[in-house]
């Protein structure tokens, strides 16, 4: 208890303004009537941070998180209502939160920036695919930009957490969600890629849904392939063949590109080869965008998120595409 108010504390005066951290960066110091007060659309501050943050612990991703109520987090809420025989609302109402705060865990943690946190290298990723081809890898452009992904977290609200941090030197104590520790995700045997709610969802063999992830599914150009369809196996830190003829929107003077592996390759770090020719679900390089913008076609989830689905599925799981 006194550790939980301590780190309220030290983020306040970091903050440098009181109001501003109750609101916004203090979610472990809200009373027990404001953590069952309903998260509602359009809403932001501590509530929402607390609420992501239990959603992406309890493996209903809210995707990216930043403190603020959108589509994903609504469309998490919901997964996560109908999985534990809750009224699907939408929002976090009395019921819900009661389930969400039996995990009494803290929401913010201390986090020591590692050698490894900072170890780079370090570059800014081309737009154009030639360049990326030139680059031996597509690593992190920035410390802050591998912070956020490893507590996925945008890059916006991690400074906001941390006022006048510098985020690339080893040894600097940072306030971070607490989302690194959990648990590997059981055995699925049915993936569900929905298309009314831009979703991904996992199933184990009792039919339970034991994970959603916020999903990007294709577009008017390269619409998701509706139907049953296959894993055909998983690569991890993929390298990625470019070829402009499968690109409705490619440059007429592009040549076909092997741009290297790394967290900015334009498909992350996990590819999940599905057995319709050309299909995939795999990473982004972009985890602000998911569920928000089109694909050409693929299933696209943040990096974190496509590595815990890695991590549950194997060659053979049925994946069901519907719209």
């Amino acid at each position: 208890m006194k550790t939980r108010y301590l780190l309220a504390a030290l983020i306040a005066c970091a903050a440098g303004t009181p109001a501003m951290a109750t609101q916004l960066l203090a979610p472990d110091s809200l009373s027990e009537t404001e953590r069952a007060q309903p998260i509602t659309s359009k809403m932001k501050g501590s509530a929402v941070l607390r609420a992501q943050v239990l959603m992406d612990r309890a493996r209903f991703s809210p995707g990216e998180i930043d403190s603020v109520y959108g589509q994903n987090l609504r469309n998490a809420i919901s997964g996560f209502q109908k999985a534990n025989g809750l009224q699907n609302t939408g929002t976090i109402d009395a019921p819900t939160w009661a389930v969400l705060n039996t995990d009494t865990a803290p929401i913010l943690v201390s986090h020591t920036i590692l050698d490894t946190d900072v170890a780079g290298p370090f570059k800014r990723i081309p737009a154009e695919w030639p360049d990326k081809a030139k680059m031996r890898a597509l690593g992190y452009s920035s410390a802050r930009e591998a912070l956020s992904e490893k507590f996925h977290v945008s890059p916006k609200l991690l400074t906001q957490l941390n006022p006048g941090k510098k985020f690339g030197s080893a040894g600097e104590v940072i306030v971070v969600p607490n989302v690194a520790d959990t648990s590997e995700l059981p055995k699925a045997v049915k993936i569900i890629v929905d298309q009314s709610d831009l979703t991904l969802s996992l199933v184990d063999a009792d039919g339970k849904v034991i994970a959603q992830f916020p999903a990007t599914t294709g577009s008017k150009h390269d619409p998701l392939p509706i139907g049953i369809w296959k894993v055909n196996g998983v690569a991890r830190n993929p390298v990625f063949h470019y070829n402009p003829k499968l690109f409705w929107d490619a440059d007429p003077a592009d040549a076909k590109a092997k741009i290297a592996p790394g967290p900015n390759n334009p498909v992350g770090v996990v590819w999940i080869d599905l057995s319709k020719e050309h299909y995939g679900i795999h990473g982004t390089p972009e985890p602000s965008t998911i569920g928000k913008t089109q694909s050409h076609g693929c299933i696209r989830l943040t990096n974190w998120d496509a590595t815990a689905l890695a991590q549950s599925v194997v060659t053979g799981v049925e994946v069901l595409l519907q719209d």
